[in-house]
């Protein structure tokens, strides 16, 4: 039976569960940042799954207690509501099912983090920065709607308007595992302010949403950046003016998939404070190198999921903005909506949910439960 198989599956997570219970709380595994931070991910993931067994046996056992009464009862009433109870049992057991399959599939190790995005201007001139800006709202909004911190880590401004290109550092529960499904190009269709016959435009930007690295992902010899100091530019007053709170760090990285030796430039004018900025300026170098070797790593994740769904390919046409026709289009799933508005105004969970929907059952797929 499928109950049978699924419960064999579950057998041993008990045990599991309580020797990771045990080891967090161990003080030479917390002092191993990268093993407690691994083992407290694996502690979350498992509690989530003793619960939804847990109701899933209840509904197995309410199921055998509600036949035995039909089987050996007379009486008309409890035959009534033992019957109720199996019904409710069984049409319980397939959500359940479902929901420990999906728990059973390894999480993206990446997800729980927060996150850094980059939105930059494609083709289409003014109107892209225009639009990138446009996308830089939108994300500010949804950032707002779901209490998450966010906060520009730098800005290119565009000349008619909006940005050239505009990195921002998010922070959160599970920003990256939301936010990840946003990775692509942006298209838009409609006539652009600068438009003087009135024509629709069609013009890109293009968004890449990085997991932020901790200290601990990524090796960085701090005695080989290169700090330089500068005055910000931009409206600020006086501090702006006399004091050289920008920073500007350069590092000379070897990647270590290709062997070839890179240099890192990383400019950061977030803060007035300088301290600060060099402390941010360290979370990108961190971020950026984290990003590169791991590449590989997605690339290989990928292939073999072989989904259209958040591949974390960057060059991947996924959404159209179609302002004409109030229309927005998410190509990956034929996902289509007529509230373009409300969407642009950080009203695009529904989007994101049927993204996490379509993955998951790609995983569920690829699984032989």
């Amino acid at each position: 039976m499928a109950e049978s198989s699924l419960l064999e599956r579950l057998d041993g997570i008990d045990a599991r569960f309580e020797e990771v219970s045990t080891l967090i709380t161990d003080p030479a595994v917390i002092s191993d940042m990268k093993r407690y931070v691994r083992l407290t991910r694996e502690y979350s993931e498992l509690e989530k799954l003793i619960k939804a067994t847990n109701r899933y046996k209840n509904a197995l056992d309410d199921i055998d207690g509600a036949k035995q009464i039909l089987e050996s009862e007379s009486d008309e009433e409890l035959r009534v509501m033992a019957q109720e109870e199996l019904a409710a049992a069984q049409a319980l057991l397939p959500e359940l099912e479902e929901e420990i399959k999906l728990l059973l599939i390894p999480a993206d190790p990446e997800d729980g983090k927060n996150a850094i995005v980059e939105i930059r201007a494609g083709t289409g001139g003014d109107e892209a920065a225009i639009f990138a800006g446009d996308l830089f709202k939108m994300y500010c909004r949804y950032c707002e709607h779901k209490g998450w911190s966010a906060s520009v880590t730098s800005a290119n401004e565009g000349a008619a308007g909006g940005y050239k290109e505009i990195v921002m550092a998010v922070s959160g529960a599970n920003v990256y595992g939301t936010l990840k499904y946003e990775s692509g190009v942006h298209r838009v269709q409609r006539v652009p302010a600068t438009e003087t016959q009135g024509r629709v435009h069609t013009s890109a930007a293009t968004v890449a949403v990085l997991p932020e690295a901790q200290p601990f992902d990524v090796e960085i010899n701090e005695g080989e950046i290169k700090w330089d100091t500068f005055r910000s530019g931009g409206a600020g007053g006086q501090n702006v003016n006399k004091v050289e709170s920008g920073v500007r760090l350069r590092y000379m990285w070897r990647n270590p998939n290709t062997g070839e030796t890179e240099e890192i430039l990383i400019e950061c004018t977030e803060t007035r404070d300088q301290p600060k900025n060099k402390e941010r300026a360290l979370s990108r170098l961190r971020t950026f190198i984290y990003d590169k070797e791991h590449q590989k790593y997605i690339d290989d994740i990928a292939s073999r999921r072989k989904t259209m769904v958040s591949t974390g390919d960057r060059s991947a046409k996924i959404r159209t903005y179609n302002y004409p026709q109030g229309r927005i289009t998410d190509h990956r799933i034929n996902y289509t909506i007529y509230n373009l508005q409300a969407f642009v105004d950080g009203d695009i969970q529904d989007c994101i949910d049927h993204l996490i929907v379509a993955e998951n059952a790609e995983k569920l797929k690829a699984t032989t439960l």
